[in-house]
């Protein structure tokens, strides 16, 4: 009896150091948030923003009305930057040429663009320039992020 309860304090023990020891899930909060932008001549609308992430590793998805496809567009064609302002401060860009395909006359999507987050950042999507076949489309956001910032 006395070998038993001993086991039992001794996995009690090691169950409780391993879950000491497990990695904290990271989130980011909201997951998903919308941003109007304006891209000049190609146009102007919303834009869907997903985050994602994993330690210090984080990717945006985004989809944007602002800009649609003139011709279909082949996957992995389209080179995307997305300007965030980090902390109210200072900024960092998230990248990627990761597209979906894309039908001609369909909004624009980026596929995931990554970029390296601290915890407590705080990022609000400021601009998005985007290179297609040659051609630089750059957008300015016109809106405040809703429901708010991207904290990680």
């Amino acid at each position: 009896m006395r070998h038993g309860i001993r086991r039992i304090a001794v996995c009690s023990a090691l169950a409780a150091g391993a879950l000491a020891l497990a990695p904290t899930a990271e989130a980011v909060t909201p997951t998903t948030a919308t941003i109007s932008f304006d891209c000049g001549i190609y146009g102007s609308g919303s834009a869907n923003l997903v985050a994602t992430q994993s330690g210090t590793s984080a990717t945006i998805e985004l989809s944007t009305s602002a800009i649609t496809a003139p011709i279909d567009v082949g996957a992995n064609t389209v080179t995307s930057t997305l300007t965030l302002t980090r902390n109210g401060t200072g900024s960092v860009d998230f990248t990627g040429s990761g597209n979906p395909a894309i039908p001609a006359g369909s909004p624009v999507s980026t596929g995931r663009l990554s970029g390296t987050v601290a915890a407590g950042d705080s990022l609000v999507a400021k601009s998005l320039k985007i290179v297609v076949m040659g051609i630089t489309v750059t957008c300015n956001a016109t809106s405040a992020q809703t429901p708010g910032p991207f904290v990680f």
